[in-house]
């Protein structure tokens, strides 16, 4: 049987619908998802994911086991935000930079990224990243507050991405790897070592082919899984199972 590991999803709905993405996922041999935070809002949903999976998760329940992140997202500065608990939490995300629509935000979005570098440091927890179109600040913050864990839904250079290894990061390929203008994620996809490559969906976002144009969902990591077998050149048993001991070994 093929298990898939989801390392990217936000759950926005309400306990039906996160129950019915959960269900559809186990049925996809999706066993485990990542359920990441960002604001008040995905945090709330990251709880209400674990909850569910807790009462219904393993072969018998139907649902895959749901690993917690929590934190903060650039769209996130200037506002107050509460102290989070990380009681049973297994990553600090998603956090980053993205100078595509607010640049000039940079500042405050770095200062928000290297207190959260920081309070993972300190609780021992590996970070999710978001990063665009900011990919010097990325690495001078990374190198600056040594940090461990997951670049997600990476779509910069074979380049950055290799400095990126080099900081001992995971690379996790989301479903923009099959659109047709994406050259650049299949190159830098070839470049990643099968100890380091991850797979998600980022939920409800970045539907694969072919179902592009739909919310996107845990169980459509399937679809990337299969692509990305193509690519490399290998079965889909070899990649899912390699993809989800690396998941493992970032969230424990």
């Amino acid at each position: 049987m093929i298990e898939l590991f989801d390392t990217h999803a936000h759950f926005e709905g309400g306990a039906g619908e996160t129950a019915a993405l959960l269900e559809r996922a186990f049925a996809e041999g999706v066993t485990r998802v990542a359920a990441i935070g960002g604001s008040e809002r995905l945090n709330a949903g990251v709880a209400l994911a674990a909850a569910l999976s807790s009462e219904h998760s393993g072969p018998a329940g139907g649902y895959p086991v749901v690993y917690k992140a929590l934190g903060w997202d650039r769209d996130q500065i200037g506002r107050d935000l509460p102290d989070l608990d990380f009681t049973g939490v297994s990553a600090v995300g998603e956090i980053g930079l993205d100078y595509h629509y607010s640049p000039e935000t940079r500042l405050a979005q770095m200062e928000l990224m290297g207190r959260q570098l920081e309070q993972a440091a300190r609780l021992s927890l590996p970070v999710i990243i978001h990063t665009r179109e900011a990919d010097d600040d990325t690495l001078g913050l990374l190198r600056e507050i040594p940090s461990r864990g997951i670049i997600h839904s990476f779509t910069g250079s074979p380049g950055f991405c290799r400095q990126l290894l080099d900081l001992g990061f995971y690379i996790s390929i989301s479903g923009i790897v099959t659109f047709r203008a994406a050259d650049n994620v299949r190159e830098t996809a070839l470049v990643i070592p099968d100890d380091r490559l991850l797979i998600e969906t980022d939920t409800p976002y970045l539907a694969p082919v072919p179902k592009r144009g739909t919310a996107n969902e845990p169980a459509f990591v399937a679809h990337t899984a299969a692509f990305l077998a193509r690519l490399r050149g290998t079965s889909l048993e070899d990649l899912a199972r390699l993809a989800t001991a690396n998941a493992l070994e970032v969230f424990g």
